[in-house]
């Protein structure tokens, strides 16, 4: 035990009395006793912060915790230091954010970084409740981006996202990476390649530059991407325009977005330029996750923003095929599968670049940026639709493939290319819906007149589709028909329907299993003199016309009516009356096997010599039919056949009046939509 007194020299100071009165001493000497315990454990307590706020050995594991709980994910740090300031700084070495805790054992972490500095404004937090960082350094960070075939994945987080304090996404400043690496395998889009990310001191006040190099695959192509922006502006708040400019090629697929992030982690904050150039639109399903059909080549150019889960992207001016495009997209994900909405114009187009949309193709040869995979392709389609006897395209449609995606889109072409071409422009409306194709309308111009259809295409098993079409002539300019030919000259309105229904994979399918009617009618007009000659086999009247004799007859009546039965197109009238001469057919147009057999019969209505007394007959196929005297309807054989079949002289029949009431039944069809004939009314069918 001490000696009272020598407790009294260790806590009194020098010089001090003594007084050794009962009861005071003892208090006054407890007191002195605390006062200076208290100071000793104020020193105490100011050497523990000193020696915490250099190596808080508490920190680290508080760190870890919160990191963990936030991240959803196992959080590890080696070693956390902290410098009192203002910015505070604190550095940690070997940092390593696993994988979820779903994910499979064994596989690399999510990111390893050995060590990561970062100032924090400890001021502003305990102010406002705000984080706001001024600077992250990372150094040599390496991350392991995965994403399985089961749609699992390491790199989803959720930051911020259900917090019940209301606190915001933390202000991040500048970010500097000194050889950071990171390999994607993405399973999915079946990629796998390895990226390089690192930041440099950059002119200007935006502070670093930052540069990456991914190299490797996408969608199993090979894949280079350089990535180049300026300084970051502020991960966290809008302090200023963030440039960027990326630079990718996928396979044959070129991309080049450039253009400004006011806050790189607000997409909408995004004024990009987007160039896309590549030998076939469909190859871009894999990069933006919205299936296109098979087309041409490409080359399109416009503005990119992102606006409330929408990509738009606008000022389109580019080309696909041969034909220009202009107009805007947007893509938008739906509730099941992305919604694409296009309003596209050109004023010059190809139609053969249309009909490589429909049965998914890269244009005729020549069409250019073609690979020398696709010339091959389509220089091999070209012979065998050349050498092929058959005229309807058999090509597989490629609409069963468009499931994916709902699409409506419009579309207007001021020209079609072509100069024996008999359509002048082309107006579309498509809605894509679950597969379901509705074209409404389909519509080309004819000189003043228009074919307008409404068509219906929808998905069968097996990649066919069942079609349903209606078809409009809407006083059709017969004039620019006869120029398609080359040939034959003539004039007049032609107006009329057409319905058909079918089942198939393709056109010819359809067609030839189809049903439906045929209706087409005009009056006035003129046709070519020679060519009405020629059909009803007039001999001595197409001699005189081609030495300088009347070029062109009038056309008092024109009607066909053609009902369709499980590909058959057959006459259930056809006839033609024009001031000299009345022609009927008769006959089938097999649209299965596409073989045609037309008989036409042809009566002057005038005196007229050399005309044989044979009928027409057109027969062959659709691609190549002939025309020529029926022989098997002359009267027999022997020298009585080939006396029956010489050319003579015949009296007329003057004017024939089946043509009103054809006319007049044909038109009542038109209007009501029906095929069938009215009860009562004469089909025109027999042989005057």
């Amino acid at each position: 035990m001490l000696n009272p007194r020598a407790l009294d020299a260790i806590f009194l100071p020098k010089g001090a009395v003594f007084y050794n009165r009962p009861g005071r001493s003892n208090g006054m000497a407890r007191q002195r006793i605390l006062n200076r315990l208290l100071w000793i454990g104020f020193g105490l307590v100011g050497l523990l912060a000193a020696a915490t706020l250099s190596s808080p050995l508490w920190l680290g594991p508080l760190a870890e915790h919160q990191a963990s709980v936030a991240l959803g994910r196992p959080v590890e740090i080696g070693r956390l230091r902290l410098r009192p300031g203002s910015p505070v700084l604190l550095t940690a070495d070997d940092v390593l954010i696993g994988n979820p805790r779903d994910f499979p054992p064994g596989e690399a972490p999510f990111l390893r970084i050995p060590r990561v500095t970062l100032q924090l404004e400890a001021g502003t937090y305990l102010r406002r409740r705000e984080i706001i960082i001024p600077s992250i350094e990372m150094d040599r960070p390496v991350a392991h981006v995965i994403s399985m075939a089961d749609e699992r994945s390491n790199f989803g987080f959720e930051l911020g996202a259900d917090r019940s304090d209301g606190a915001a996404f933390p202000k991040i400043g500048a970010m500097r990476v000194s050889g950071g690496q990171a390999r994607v395998s993405l399973a999915g889009l079946r990629a796998e390649f390895e990226v390089v990310v690192s930041t440099g001191d950059a002119a200007g006040p935006d502070g670093h530059a930052i540069t990456a190099e991914a190299r490797g695959t996408y969608a199993d192509q090979p894949m280079a991407a350089t990535l180049l922006a300026g300084g970051l502006p502020g991960l966290g708040g809008p302090s200023g325009a963030w440039p960027v400019e990326l630079h990718l090629a996928n396979g044959p697929t070129r991309a080049i977005l450039k253009g400004t992030l006011q806050a790189p982690l607000n997409p909408r904050t995004a004024a990009l330029g987007l160039l896309l150039a590549g030998p076939d639109l469909a190859l871009l399903a894999s990069l933006t996750g919205v299936p296109l059909p098979v087309t041409p080549p490409y080359e399109l150019g416009g503005k990119l923003d992102y606006i409330e889960g929408r990509f738009h992207f606008t000022d389109v001016a580019g080309r696909i095929g041969r034909s220009d495009v202009e107009g805007m997209v947007t893509v938008t994900q739906g509730p099941i599968r992305p919604e694409l909405t296009a309003e596209l114009r050109s004023r010059s187009v190809d139609l053969r670049d249309i009909a490589s949309l429909l049965v998914g193709g890269p244009g005729p040869p020549g069409t250019p940026g073609q690979t020398p995979r696709q010339q091959e392709h389509a220089t091999q389609a070209q012979r065998e639709a050349n050498s092929s006897p058959r005229l309807l395209p058999d090509r597989p449609l490629n609409i069963p493939k468009l499931r994916g995606v709902d699409a409506y889109l419009t579309y207007h072409a001021e020209r079609i290319q072509g100069r024996s071409m008999p359509f002048d422009d082309l107006t579309l409306r498509m809605d894509l819906v679950d597969g379901t194709v509705a074209l409404r309308p389909l519509s080309f111009g004819v000189g003043a007149g228009r074919i307008a259809a409404d068509i219906l295409l929808t998905p069968r098993e097996e990649d066919t589709v069942q079609a349903k079409s209606e078809v409009r002539f809407e006083r059709l300019d017969f004039a620019r028909l006869m120029h398609a030919t080359g040939t034959y000259q003539g004039a007049g309105v032609l107006s009329g329907t057409a319905r058909v229904e079918g089942t198939g994979g393709s056109i010819a399918e359809i067609l030839g299993h189809g049903d439906g009617a045929l209706l087409l009618s005009m009056t006035g007009g003129y046709l070519s003199k020679l060519l009405v000659d020629l059909a009803g086999l007039r001999l001595g009247s197409a001699l005189l016309g081609s030495l300088g004799g009347e070029a062109r007859t009038p056309v008092k009546c024109f009607v066909a009516d053609l009902p369709l039965r499980r590909g058959i197109l057959s006459t259930r009238a056809l006839l033609l009356e024009t001031d000299d001469v009345v022609i009927e057919g008769r006959g089938v147009v097999d649209l299965r096997r596409e073989r045609v057999e037309i008989r036409l019969w042809t009566e002057s209505k005038r005196l007229n010599f050399g005309a044989l007394p044979l009928p027409l007959l057109v027969s062959g196929t659709l691609k190549a039919p002939s025309a020529a005297p029926d022989r098997t309807a002359g009267a027999g054989g022997g020298i009585a056949g080939a006396i029956a079949a010489l050319p003579t002289i015949r009296f007329g029949i003057g004017d024939d009046p089946r043509c009103e009431g054809l006319l007049r039944r044909a038109r009542r069809g038109q209007a009501t939509g029906s095929d069938a004939p009215p009860r009562g009314e004469s089909t025109g069918g027999g042989r005057r």
